[in-house]
């Protein structure tokens, strides 16, 4: 049962997956100013250690467990502990993987969902408040959302929604989560309208490391070596193509310049919607998604700041909406004869139905997890004036990233 081709192949495409998550961490420290980039960078790396071991120990047991065969119940929402510190979980037997891989590359997929919030509170959250939050979020939201969606009794998937690799899992869920984080948390200090950013390279290699790590992320999720994988490392490649040169487009029309930044906020929005449609949809198809990636997630940047909640780094405007979109999406482009496209609708009303179910728990589940930890003595959410003054650098860390020469 175990296909050589398929394990070499989702071996390194987890290894891709985690590379995505220092992508990320770059992506997001170019945003920030000087002040905080290694914090905002350590929330990203930190994930990586403490994720891996609640994986480990229970994360992928709640996310994964499965229930009798048949059975309606309580395991349609959540896993139980049969595979508690990967018992029973093995490296030599499985279809076409072995069980192991496949815990393996969920592994990098519950990673870097929790780091993709970060964005919204960079700048003003306390650090070991977050290591917290890392281990109650990914234990009481990440993996009953994972469960619905991709577990063989998940209830989601049960209505026969379809999410490839991640829309609703990943991308809505942190987005829905960061959202909340950032109205709790409070505005930054002394900033309207967000802030320069101080290393656009740093931003540029941190998109075009996410770009490199979503073939594995996409073509992986497919969990072989087959022409799924192909058609999904082109679609992929497209829609983050368009989407790039969408928004650069847009940019350069409403304000006559073409942003370095624009284009690569651009192109991690097209990856992020075609994530729930590569394995469904077909390279005309991905046009499509990426096009409409670019267009909403570029206006969604720019109605955010008509509001008072401070998204530091559009993380709801680029992963909720391009999320949501890509959702919607896989049902209008997908080929097969169930999409809108063939006149089906079901696949739709499927995906609607996952949309707002994950919105909704998302939402209340991080709302009660940042109150109660808010509350606890010792904790809170946010950092005293003086360390958000000075920068987390310093304050959550005692590093600066850049020293002057001749500085002490």
């Amino acid at each position: 049962m175990i296909d050589s081709g398929s394990v070499a192949w989702i071996l390194v495409a987890s290894a891709l997956v985690l590379f995505m998550t220092p992508g990320l961490a770059f992506f997001y420290g170019g945003l920030v100013r000087g002040k905080n980039v290694i914090s905002t960078i350590m929330y990203s790396f930190i994930s990586m250690g403490v994720v891996s071991i609640i994986w480990l120990l229970w994360g992928y047991s709640l996310a994964f467990g499965t229930g009798p065969e048949d059975a309606v119940g309580f395991n349609n929402f959540i896993g139980n502990f049969d595979f508690l510190g990967f018992r029973d979980v093995s490296a030599t037997e499985g279809d076409g993987i072995p069980d192991m891989l496949f815990a393996v590359f969920q592994m990098m997929f519950a990673i870097i969902t929790p780091a993709l919030i970060t964005g919204a509170f960079a700048e003003r959250f306390k650090f070991t408040t977050y290591l917290v939050f890392l281990v109650a979020w990914v234990t009481l939201v990440y993996a009953p959302i994972c469960h619905w969606v991709w577990a063989s009794d998940g209830w989601i998937l049960g209505i026969g929604s379809v999410d490839f690799a991640g829309g609703t899992v990943v991308h809505i869920n942190a987005a829905v989560a960061a959202i909340a984080a950032a109205y709790f948390v409070g505005r930054r200090r002394n900033v309207e309208r967000g802030v320069e950013p101080h290393n656009v390279p740093f931003v540029i290699l941190g998109a075009a490391i996410l770009w490199v790590g979503w073939f594995g992320f996409n073509a992986g999720s497919g969990l072989a070596a087959d022409g799924v994988a192909v058609n999904a490392f082109l679609v992929t490649n497209m829609a983050a193509a368009v989407a790039a040169v969408t928004w650069g487009l847009i940019s350069y029309f409403h304000t006559g310049h073409m942003s370095a930044v624009g284009v690569a906020s651009g192109a991690v929005a097209g990856l992020v919607a075609i994530t729930p449609a590569a394995g469904n949809v077909g390279p005309m198809g991905s046009l499509g998604v990426g096009f409409g990636a670019g267009a909403l997630c570029y206006v969604a940047v720019h109605l955010r700041h008509r509001l008072r909640i401070d998204d530091a780094l559009e993380v709801f405007a680029v992963h909720g909406i391009g999320g949501i979109w890509g959702s919607i999406a896989v049902a209008i482009f997908a080929v097969g004869g169930v999409g809108l496209v063939d006149g089906e609708a079901n696949l739709l009303w499927a995906n609607f139905r996952a949309v707002v179910a994950t919105i909704g728990y998302s939402l209340v589940a991080t709302t009660v997890i940042l109150l109660i930890l808010d509350r606890i003595p010792g904790l809170g959410l946010r950092t005293g004036t003086w360390e958000e003054d000075i920068g987390l650098d310093l304050s959550q860390h005692g590093e600066r990233a850049y020293v002057a020469d001749g500085a002490d």
